[in-house]
């Protein structure tokens, strides 16, 4: 079981929301103690599914969850849009598929930057992308900090 700590809702409706959830998600995860290559990862698969949820949900939000587990802290996101839905899901997590722009990560490349991936999809009723990773920051014996 999750217990989040701190959850923030950001839009996502315009290219200037696409880089202000980049700058909320690598300011998150370096808080939570991850490493430089784990932020990128994590911003990276953000900007993937939040360019996603703009271009072909037509837009939508990022719930943004800080959570903590035993001796581990982590970061939740959930891209949700109530735009067309995807069709074939099978066919949308293909490596190498792309309808176009984006960073061409496609979904497949964005579940391979995360530790956890979650698609929830139905045609004519929205996508709902969570992703969650967990900072390897291993705490200090004797101050208990990363």
């Amino acid at each position: 079981m999750h217990a989040s700590l701190v959850s923030t809702t950001l839009p996502i409706g315009s290219d200037a929301d696409l880089a202000w959830v980049r700058q909320q998600v690598r300011q998150a995860a370096a808080g939570l103690g991850f490493s430089l290559v784990q932020q990128t990862k994590v911003v990276t698969a953000a900007s993937e599914l939040a360019r996603n949820t703009l271009v072909h949900g037509g837009g939508g939000h990022v719930q943004m969850t800080v959570l903590e587990e035993a001796s581990r802290r982590g970061l939740r996101l959930s891209f949700v849009d109530t735009g067309p839905g995807i069709r074939d899901i099978e066919l949308a997590m293909t490596d190498g598929y792309t309808s176009g722009g984006g960073l061409g990560l496609g979904l497949s490349g964005a579940k391979r930057l995360v530790q956890e991936f979650a698609l929830d999809s139905r045609p004519g009723h929205g996508t709902t992308v969570t992703v969650t990773d967990w900072s390897s920051a291993v705490p200090s014996p004797r101050t208990g900090a990363p």
